[in-house]
């Protein structure tokens, strides 16, 4: 078995991954080595690695059952892989510090994107870790944020204005919405396997933390929104065609640079189902 290489590129998070074929079926030796550094590194890249669709689910589902979007095109005859295409006529609209699906009882454990078409410039991903924003916060402000408990909503990142531009994709909406009603998560989140505590609460989806007065709410949220982005918790990929990253969603966020307009950029995710944030 080939042995893989692990290049840290950021301090809090991240890594570049070498040695492995995401095409072919994992060896038991590196899905465990994987499976580890991704709890370590938070986000893993791997270069060169041109996956049909059909190779990326299968990759993806080493690592637990996959989520079908209910907004998000998909790739036909594989739904699990959703179809991030934007452009002049289809805006960007994760440009944006989120955590994916968020509004869901078990959000993600994870996600897989592949690049596919990229602009000529532009178009990176910043990521940045919850745990290393949770572990700078003063004990007293994480005393406090212990226990908190905050509202995911859907529309946030959805609003019902972006899919009224026909019956059917409004129609889809409402089912959306309809199936998909705001949910509590708590605000620290402590991961299932390590036992670290993470910020758990993302400008995406995050739109109250239940306890508080709405001022007080907002005012809280602004700053850990702002916490989260600080440059010392991030890092930034900067693509090539047939880049793939995987991530931890339980304990990261990320944000797609809508700075490539008017040219296009095509990216497919897989979204591995997590478990209930306690």
């Amino acid at each position: 078995m080939t042995t893989l290489q692990f290049t840290p590129i950021g301090a809090a998070l991240g890594a570049i991954i070498e040695g492995v074929n995401l095409a072919e079926p994992l060896s038991d030796g590196h899905f465990a080595a994987l499976k580890d550094a991704l709890l370590q590194y938070q986000v893993l890249f791997f270069r060169e690695q041109p996956l049909t669709p059909l190779q990326q689910r299968n990759f993806a589902r080493h690592f637990g059952d996959l989520h079908i979007h209910p907004i998000y095109p998909n790739v036909p005859d594989t739904p699990e892989v959703l179809i991030l295409d934007t452009h002049d006529q289809n805006l960007p609209d994760n440009d944006n510090w989120h955590t994916d699906v968020t509004f869901i009882e078990t959000p993600p454990l994870g996600a897989i994107l592949a690049a596919k078409q990229l602009p000529p410039t532009g178009g990176d991903t910043l990521w940045a870790s919850g745990t290393a924003a949770y572990e700078a916060l003063s004990p007293p402000l994480q005393h406090l944020l212990d226990g908190l408990t905050a509202t995911h909503d859907f529309g946030k990142s959805f609003p019902e204005t972006r899919f009224a531009v026909s019956e059917e994709v409004h129609a889809q909406w409402h089912a959306s919405r309809a199936r998909h009603p705001p949910i509590t998560h708590p605000v620290i989140r402590t991961h299932p396997q390590t036992g670290k505590k993470a910020l758990f609460v993302n400008d995406g989806f995050t739109t109250r933390i239940n306890e508080f007065s709405a001022r007080e709410s907002q005012a809280l949220l602004d700053f850990l929104f702002a916490h989260i982005a600080r440059p010392e918790f991030t890092l930034r990929w900067r693509w090539q065609e047939n880049d793939v990253a995987f991530w931890d969603n339980r304990i990261t966020q990320h944000y797609a640079v809508a700075d490539y307009l008017p040219h296009r950029r095509i990216m497919h995710r897989a979204t591995i189902l997590g478990d209930k944030p306690y």
